[in-house]
């Protein structure tokens, strides 16, 4: 399934070479640029019913995605599971819900993210969600970049892509003066 999953990065120009900043301050010299592969209806879709049936856990009543990187894929795994799908944004910093989207209690929500890092962001959005609530089943995602599931809960990844990473005074890239660049929907963020 990696290969397959890869292969739509590369045809779709979507697997950068170069030296990047990611949202969570680490420095990397490969960057999955998701939504190059998501801007594709027919990839969309076909990803997305591949993660949903990837996803072994009880069937989500909804799926939320960060914004604005999981816009798209939140939206696509819903109509695979037949459910509503929305997104949570940011304001002032913090995600909320807004739009008129809402989770109530008890409300079965599978989170969903293009790329897996830190997990900082949807770390985040599963506290919003929870303080509203909502029952978290777990995580689904394109593609898991780290070593370790950061969220303790059950997580499911179509791709598992180990791209090393450095801190800024670790990274190679800095070191020969290299500027990095900042691709992702957060360019302020980490700084």
């Amino acid at each position: 399934m990696t290969d397959l999953v890869m292969d739509h990065f590369r045809e779709t120009g979507a697997l950068l070479e170069g030296h990047f900043r990611l949202s969570s301050g680490l420095h990397s010299a490969r960057y999955l640029q998701c939504a190059r592969v998501l801007m594709h209806p027919d990839r969309a879709e076909v990803l997305c019913r591949m993660l949903a049936e990837q996803w072994q856990g009880e069937r989500p009543d909804c799926v939320i995605g960060p914004a604005l990187g999981a816009v798209t894929l939140s939206y696509e795994l819903a109509r695979a599971f037949k459910v509503p799908g929305f997104f949570a944004e940011r304001q002032d910093g913090s995600f909320v819900l807004r739009r008129g989207f809402e989770v109530l209690p008890g409300q079965r929500v599978l989170v969903a993210e293009d790329v897996v890092t830190t997990g900082g962001s949807v770390r985040e959005l599963i506290a919003v969600l929870e303080a509203a609530g909502a029952h978290v089943l777990g995580v689904a995602c394109l593609v898991h970049r780290a070593e370790e599931n950061p969220f303790g809960r059950p997580m499911v990844a179509l791709s598992r892509q180990i791209f090393e990473t450095w801190t800024e005074t670790e990274c190679p890239r800095c070191r020969e003066g290299l500027p990095a660049v900042k691709p992702g929907s957060r360019p302020g963020a980490a700084t």
